[in-house]
């Protein structure tokens, strides 16, 4: 099979839906902020993904199975580990957070970020 132009995925072009949803109950720590996701790209072995993410304000746990890159476009978030440490994240910021980190994540001001998400076997 050859992969053509037309196979890109070119997001400003995209008729992706985005999937409007709340945190369940069990990870919400404060607040219980509307997220949004538009997942653009999913590999054909369900192992790579890549979209737009974006959330209210508000706090919950969280607990990666996946390895992700985050390019944050807008707003400020706090990412804690399960001993405190923080990392302060805002617009332009770029990271990875590696499968098996567990903590939190506070959203401060309205947060949106283009994620690449690669989920191991």
């Amino acid at each position: 099979m050859t992969i053509t132009v037309k196979d890109i995925q070119h997001f400003a072009n995209a008729k992706t839906e985005t999937e409007r949803y709340f945190l369940a109950d069990e990870k919400r720590i404060e607040g219980n902020p509307e997220q949004a996701l538009t997942n653009h790209y999913s590999s054909g072995c369900g192992q790579f993904h890549v979209g737009i993410w974006q959330s209210a304000g508000g706090k919950w746990n969280v607990n990666y199975t996946e390895h992700e890159y985050c390019d944050i476009l807008e707003g400020c978030s706090i990412i804690r580990d399960a001993d405190g440490n923080s990392l302060t994240v805002e617009a332009g910021d770029k990271f990875v957070i590696p499968a098996g980190f567990q903590g939190t994540w506070e959203v401060v001001e309205h947060c949106k970020k283009v994620y690449v998400i690669f989920e191991q076997n």
